[in-house]
């Protein structure tokens, strides 16, 4: 088994996390503003309702991200033998339940509202001694919670992908969908202006979708991560590379008869665990062998870090889609 504990990044990448660490703390600071711009404009406005809220859910991933930093490289202890590297995986799964849950109201309360042909006025407002349609300040507010956030979840993402940070990623979608709630928001808001009074809630119901598809994708993939699902790519599209690999790793092992596999996520690392069949049960260097699978399974990528390679008699009750069976073998047979 080789395990460094309380480690994950690798030290190469430290510079990378820093800077995700405090573009996660500009997030917060900037989303709050955001907040409260549109919150001091809301109005009646279906829109600006879900725009404000989307906002305000869009600061779970980047304070769950800095709570779990301060969590995640605890080391192992008897308690948690297998240290806190879930902690990212929990912080996952709350914000993406509180974007489910949130998406779900807003259409229902937006659907409502235009079955009853609620019509949402935008008045006028005294700023500064003069009268001013509220909506301009909604379109303000709402420019502001969109083209900042378009720039910082493109920057997110790249961070993302070179840390295999899922909470990361998804803060990056969910800074994608704040802008595009935005203009959605803006859509209902002119809707209003020119007497369409129903493109407000159509709006909203458009917004509560896209958050609602959102936290349906990301709480699927929290569920399996914490169940121990195979690992996948951080846009969920598939099964992760490094599985592949792997098993290619495995299946090249000459000394194998046939071999389990067996791989899950736990936060930034992959957990790999191989339960193998010696050809040679009394090879007296079968303990240098297995120390040489170890290693060249390390070495893949930073990533494998909690790999074990037991040596057992049988595997009958191995499921048939997770066994290797080395390329040697095969030829032999």
């Amino acid at each position: 088994m080789r395990y460094p504990p309380g480690v994950e990044i690798p030290p190469e990448l430290d510079d990378v996390y820093r800077r995700a660490v405090r573009l996660e703390w500009i997030t917060v600071a900037y989303l709050i503003s955001a907040v409260v711009a549109i919150y001091f404009t809301l109005g009646s406005s279906q829109a600006m309702k879900g725009a404000w809220l989307e906002d305000l859910l869009s600061l779970a991933p980047p304070i769950a991200f800095l709570i779990a930093d301060r969590i995640r490289y605890r080391r192992p202890d008897k308690d948690f033998p297998y240290g806190y590297h879930r902690a990212l995986e929990v912080a996952f799964l709350a914000g993406a339940l509180a974007l489910l849950i949130t998406g779900l109201y807003l259409i229902f309360d937006s659907v409502l509202k235009l079955l009853a042909g609620e019509h949402a006025p935008i008045g006028m407002v005294e700023l500064f001694d003069w009268q001013v349609w509220l909506g301009w300040l909604m379109i303000a507010a709402l420019l502001w919670s969109a083209i900042p956030v378009l720039i910082i979840g493109r920057i997110k993402t790249g961070l993302a992908l070179k840390l295999h940070d899922k909470v990361l990623n998804a803060d990056a979608a969910m800074n994608r969908a704040d802008w595009m709630t935005a203009g959605a928001a803006l859509v209902g808001v002119i809707g209003i202006g020119f007497g369409v009074w129903w493109l407000d809630a159509a709006a909203a119901i458009v917004i509560g979708a896209d958050i609602t598809r959102d936290g349906w994708k990301y709480t699927r993939a929290a569920t399996a991560d914490l169940v121990d699902g195979r690992p996948r790519r951080l846009d969920e599209s598939g099964v992760h590379a490094l599985v592949g690999q792997v098993h290619e790793v495995v299946g090249s092992l000459d000394w194998v008869e046939v071999a389990a596999v067996r791989m899950r996520e736990l936060g930034h690392v992959i957990s790999v665990s191989v339960l193998a069949v010696p050809r040679a049960p009394d090879d007296p260097g079968l303990l240098d062998h297995v120390e040489d699978a170890v290693q060249r399974i390390c070495t893949l990528d930073w990533k494998l870090q909690d790999v074990v390679v037991a040596v057992v008699r049988e595997l009958d009750e191995a499921p048939e889609d997770i066994l290797v069976r080395p390329r040697s073998n095969l030829a032999q047979s």
